[in-house]
This record gives structure tokens, sequence and C-alpha cells, in this order.
């Protein structure tokens, strides 16, 4: 590489000029001029993460309380510790929600409506463990493609939920395996 282009396109900008752009725009708090996304269009987008996985709290805390039968307490405790998960996720988007200027939307109102995942209707242990696994590959599948659509333009909120991501490929796999177990069949071909 030459030593003209790599002057003509710095890297960084100068420590003066960031210094000024942060005490100028001091108002817009974490959102700075590098930001390329739409601060609008994320809150809303988080929003619906937010309602997706406080529904999944609830789900998971309902199941953890009503699942009965014989072989019932692992799978209760599973879907419990999930709970505990999920509602670290909805601390950490409402946050991000904050972070980005907005209000994370907690209304209960309306909720099922700004959700991905569904809260369900599961009659036995089974039923609730594949209600379960339904939400988690809905999850997944959503937050893969949030992850694409931020890309470069919101590395924060991408980075978010990568990491979001991975604990519910974690659920998914849990319900998988509980699944199998109580209905002693894989359900997915290898």
């Amino acid at each position: 590489m030459d030593t003209q282009t790599a002057t003509s396109k710095p890297f960084l900008t100068d420590v003066k000029t960031l210094r000024d752009r942060a005490r100028k725009n001091i108002g817009d708090g974490a959102v700075t001029q590098a930001y390329k996304g739409d601060v609008n269009k994320t809150i809303e987008i988080l929003q619906s993460v937010l309602a997706t996985e406080i529904v999944c709290v609830l789900r998971y805390s309902m199941h953890a309380v009503a699942a009965s039968g014989i072989s019932s307490e692992a799978v209760k405790a599973e879907f419990a510790q999930h709970a505990k998960e999920e509602a670290e996720h909805v601390q950490q988007v409402a946050e991000r929600i904050n972070q980005l200027g907005g209000k994370p939307d907690f209304n209960p109102t309306g909720l099922a409506s700004r959700a991905a995942s569904e809260y369900g209707t599961a009659g036995n242990l089974v039923e609730m463990i594949k209600e379960n696994l339904i939400a988690e590959r809905i999850a997944i599948e959503h937050y893969q493609e949030l992850v694409r659509y931020f890309g470069n333009d919101d590395p924060g909120t991408r980075t978010l939920l990568a990491r979001i991501l991975v604990v519910e490929e974690e659920h998914a796999n849990d319900m998988h395996d509980l699944l199998v177990a109580h209905e002693g069949h894989p359900m997915l071909e290898k």
C-alpha cells in the first residue's frame, strides 16, 4: 500500500475532531455520528424483540409451575432456568432501547401482538416442550435475520442480538433433547 493512499483515507478520525463532536452532540447520548442505522427503526425492531422475550419469560415461567407428571421435576427446572435467561434478555434489550434514546415498552396491552413468539396453550409436559421448541425456533430465525439486517450499520445491536441468538440456540437444543427423551425418538434427521 502506498503512503498517499493511506493518508488520503485515514483509518481513524483525529482526536481533536472526536472530542469536538462529543462535546457538540452531547445530547445524543450513545448515538454518535458514526451510527449508520435508522435509530427509530432500530428502536421499533427492538420493541418487538423485547415483547418476544417477555412472552418467552411468561411462557417458560408458566410451564415451570404447571408441568406435572412422574418425570416433570427435571423439565420444570429446565423451564425455570430458561425463564431466568429470557428475563436477562429482556433487561439487555430494554437497556439497548434506552441507550438509543427510546423508552422500552413493557405495557402488557398488545404484548402478544408485538411478539414474534406465542404464549401457548399446552396442556401436558410434551406439549409444553414442543411449544417452547417452536418458540425458540421462531426466535432463532428472527434473530438471524436481524443480525444480518443490522450488519455494520449498528454493531452494538447486532452484537447484542448475536449473543442472545446463541442462548436461544442452546434453549432449542435443550428442548429438542427433552422432546426426544420424552417421546423416545429423534425429531430431527441427522
